[in-house]
């Protein structure tokens, strides 16, 4: 089940990868609206302080890093124009010239796909209700929409084989993640699989160090650098199980300990509502791989799905209990 890796985490273009892949010149998907914005964003935390500047700056601004030539954007962000090269190179692109056609090109996009409205995810002082509303909800489905589109669907596809053939799935998250494991736990355990979701430090490392060669250990963690869901993955992994690592940046210290990556694309927002939007963009990533093993397993899972149903039916309040 498991397949030989390299030191290096996964490439820069790519959704989910093992640490195998190419370099991060490979050929992207079809670029969705702002996707070198979210492929930027992935990659923010590890790149150099310099180049992180930059990087910086195209998230904040893109259509304004299209509008401005090299000496402008290296003397705004305080460095130097081979730094900005360096950066595009980083990303993916040969050159500053093509990185400028590229973000006016996506900004275009999303203008029309927001009819023309400019919809920031920050929240001001001044905003009303009605414009947080828009603002979370707008920051929400953009994380799950581009989630969606960067998905890489054979690391998917290899995530689904392993959960398929495992004896056993043991999933760890802290915080927000928790959360996400546990209902991952409760879809799994539903059809039949034998799954544990774990969230306390030490419980997840006596979990970890019980499992082996057949069994999955899948790490959830938005920054993939949360200590304890490392440390429990790579406990599984020494033990010989196939670890998976969902996070949002494929370079984080989780996608070291893991078989198989698999990344979001949610972003931060003022208050950490960008932690709203993770844990959907989590929710997102999780209902794929479980629809993928539901589906590779129909038989068992109809006749699951069937007697839980029936095991449930009568917990509902009948209609001559209801109020009038």
């Amino acid at each position: 089940m498991r397949k030989p890796t390299s030191p290096e985490a996964g490439g820069a273009g790519t959704a989910g990868a093992t640490r195998t892949d190419a370099a991060p010149q490979e050929t992207q998907k079809e670029a969705t609206p702002l996707s070198t914005v979210v492929r930027v964003r992935s990659l923010l935390p590890s790149l150099p302080p310099a180049e992180r500047r930059v990087a910086q700056r195209v998230i904040d601004d893109p259509e304004g890093v299209a509008n401005s030539t090299i000496t402008e954007l290296a003397q705004t962000c305080g460095t130097s124009e081979t730094t900005v090269i360096r950066f595009c190179r980083a990303i993916g692109f040969h050159g500053y010239p093509e990185l400028r056609l590229t973000l006016a090109t996506e900004a275009g996009r999303a203008q029309s796909a927001t009819g023309g409205r400019v919809i920031g995810s920050d929240i001001s002082p001044d905003d009303s209700l009605e414009q947080i509303v828009e603002k979370v909800t707008f920051a929400d489905a953009r994380a799950v929409e581009e989630t969606a589109a960067q998905l890489d669907i054979k690391m998917l596809e290899q995530v689904v084989d392993a959960i398929v053939a495992a004896n056993r799935v043991d999933v760890y998250g802290v915080g927000a993640s928790a959360f996400v494991a546990k209902d991952f736990q409760q879809k799994l355990h539903r059809i039949g699989r034998v799954c544990y979701a774990w969230a306390d430090a030490h419980i997840m490392l006596t979990s970890a160090a019980v499992l082996g060669p057949g069994d999955v250990a899948i790490g959830i963690s938005h920054t993939g650098a949360t200590v304890e869901t490392i440390d429990a993955l790579e406990v599984a992994r020494n033990r010989g199980a196939t670890t998976v690592a969902l996070t949002n940046f494929p370079k984080s210290p989780i996608a070291e300990v893991a078989d198989l990556v698999l990344t979001t694309a949610a972003r931060e927002t003022t208050f950490r509502s960008g932690a709203t939007a993770s844990r959907l963009a989590q929710l997102t990533v999780v209902d794929c791989v479980f629809v993928g093993v539901a589906q590779r397993t129909y038989g068992t899972t109809r006749k699951a799905l069937e007697a839980t149903y029936e095991a449930v039916r009568g917990r509902t309040v009948r209609p001559d209990r209801r109020r009038r």
